[in-house]
């Protein structure tokens, strides 16, 4: 099974394009079901076509007893699914065991919201007076005000910054481009930094990524996840605190002042808008809370 792995990896770069971080995940659940068919048949080899449903349960059950969550087991269970459906598309299985095989039931927990006021004591948190300062506010600006992805931000290039006509073009899963409205707020964070920048890549080299390191190298990823957790901990005392809250926040605030959810979907770039419908249950949560707390008459103070 393994050739038939390598394909299937193969395919996802070069037809379904998805990222080199997607495709890591794909190879790493998917090799660790081969090495447990492998383990099990005590074989060197197996052959697609051997593999039947009492493997997949057995599977899934070992993964439980090494305490996996619910969530990762379907993650991994859905990897096979996609390897399976590739196979049986290429006519290498006749029979796809893993049809009859369910996921987990998941519980799906709300993500985490700032609200407004946070948001605002967030902006103000970075030294506006040094390039590292000027370089994380314009990256907390682009992640709240545009609801950017995190890899999405780290390829931004210059090329796809249009400060005049207020937008930034983005490149997004699937290399699905959109464009982005850029606020006041954004821009301006952004214009200080870019002319900050610009005193950089004069001495150390032009880049062509907009967001780099005092030394002019391309920022990665943990670095700015490490960056914006610190700053998050500082008016925030929620769990899971990472750059996808502000893409979260991004996207619940502009529900809650009325914003058209179709919109929404496109800004986000979401593919389904099942997956946009969960800010709803956000804003809903949220104003059921602000109404229980302010109205006199709200059903947990009828006749006290």
């Amino acid at each position: 099974m393994w050739k038939d792995l390598e394909n299937f990896l193969h395919y996802l770069k070069t037809e379904r394009r998805y990222s080199a971080h997607t495709i890591q995940s794909y190879q790493t659940d998917l090799s660790q079901f081969v090495h447990y068919l492998e383990d099990q048949n005590s074989r060197d080899k197996v052959v697609a076509n051997s593999v039947d449903k009492k493997d997949i349960r057995r599977f899934i059950e070992e993964l439980y007893l090494y305490g996996l969550n619910k969530r990762s087991i379907s993650r991994k269970l859905s990897a096979i699914k996609s390897f399976f459906k590739y196979l049986q598309r290429i006519h290498v299985i006749k029979h796809n065991a893993v049809l009859e095989i369910h996921s987990p039931k998941l519980d799906k927990p709300l993500p985490t919201v700032l609200d407004e006021e946070e948001v605002r004591k967030l902006m103000d948190l970075p030294d506006k007076s040094s390039f590292l300062g000027l370089r994380d506010r314009a990256i907390l600006e682009l992640l709240y005000g545009c609801g950017i992805r995190l890899g999405e931000l780290l390829q931004l290039k210059m090329k796809q910054i249009h400060l005049s006509n207020h937008y930034i073009l983005v490149e997004g899963k699937r290399q699905k481009e959109r464009i982005l409205p850029l606020g006041q707020f954004a821009k301006k964070a952004l214009t200080t930094y870019l002319e900050k920048r610009r005193e950089i890549t004069e001495e150390k080299g032009e880049s062509d990524r907009v967001f780099i390191t005092p030394k002019g190298k391309s920022l990665y990823p943990l670095a700015v996840q490490q960056m914006v957790k610190k700053y998050l901990q500082k008016i925030s005392e929620q769990d899971h605190l990472s750059p996808h809250v502000l893409r979260h926040s991004y996207a619940t605030h502009l529900l809650d002042r009325g914003a058209d959810l179709l919109a929404v979907k496109e800004l986000l770039g979401h593919s389904s808008l099942s997956t946009t419908q969960i800010y709803t249950h956000v804003s809903m949560d949220r104003l059921k809370s602000v109404y229980h707390k302010a109205h006199p008459r709200s059903e947990r103070d009828v006749y006290k």
